[in-house]
């Protein structure tokens, strides 16, 4: 019954790998059926070069519980849990270790909204969590890792659909969106901004970010009730 999410959430898996966000192991893609109340995520440690959608892992969004598959699911299911839980809207989650966007989480800066590319998707400067502390580590990391993303959209005001995508501090991003498709675009799209900034940021270290107003005009005419971009 859970034959099409499986298909999405194994073709968004290996569409990272295609498009060079991913390497080895390091990263993974899960798909929400709101509707069923389940989750669909790649197994852990899986090559990608071997993995089939049929061995994609569904669980229970409330409960965690594996209801589908037989293999163990990605370590990182409690953080892509925990963001469905808290974030009701998201129907993808996309975690990977992306160089420039991993690069700004190791050095706990945000990635500064400099201009119109960045500002076509993200409403603003996209995250850096806090650090996490030695408990959180030690005690349900995956989990608390979902807590400290959550932590900081609600204590700085973001609203998780203008921003889809954030930073975890001194580790990597993790990114969303309405559909699972939706976030592996804004997983690439992340990447491709935070390659800007550093390039930006290279050439002239004092460049600020972006005016309010072209900020709001570049991301409202593709998102919202007036967008304008586009076919209907």
């Amino acid at each position: 019954m859970y034959e099409e999410l499986k298909q999405r959430v194994y073709e968004a898996n290996v569409a990272l790998v295609k498009s060079g966000l991913v390497v080895l192991t390091w990263g993974n893609a899960s798909g929400a059926d709101r509707d069923a109340g389940v989750m669909a995520i790649k197994p852990s440690g899986v090559d990608y070069d071997n993995l089939q959608p049929a061995d994609m892992v569904v669980l229970s969004i409330a409960s965690g519980e594996v209801v589908d598959g037989k293999l163990r699911p990605s370590s990182d299911t409690p953080t892509h849990l925990h963001l469905y839980r808290e974030f009701p809207t998201i129907g993808g989650v996309v975690h990977t270790h992306s160089t420039c966007g991993t690069s700004f989480a190791q050095a706990g800066r945000d990635i500064p909204c400099l201009g119109t590319t960045h500002a076509d998707n993200f409403r603003g400067a996209i995250p850096v969590t806090r650090p996490m502390n030695a408990g959180e580590i030690e005690n349900e990391y995956e989990f608390n890792t979902g807590r400290v993303i959550v932590e900081c959209f609600r204590t700085r005001k973001i609203d998780p659909m203008d921003i889809p995508g954030v930073l975890v501090g001194s580790h990597a991003p993790f990114a969303w969106g309405a559909t699972i498709e939706k976030a592996v675009e804004n997983a690439l799209v992340l990447e491709f901004t935070a390659q800007m900034a550093l390039n930006s940021l290279a050439l002239n270290p004092s460049v600020g970010p972006i005016s309010e107003a072209l900020l709001r005009k570049h991301f409202d005419r593709k998102h919202g009730k007036g967008a304008y971009y586009g076919q209907k």
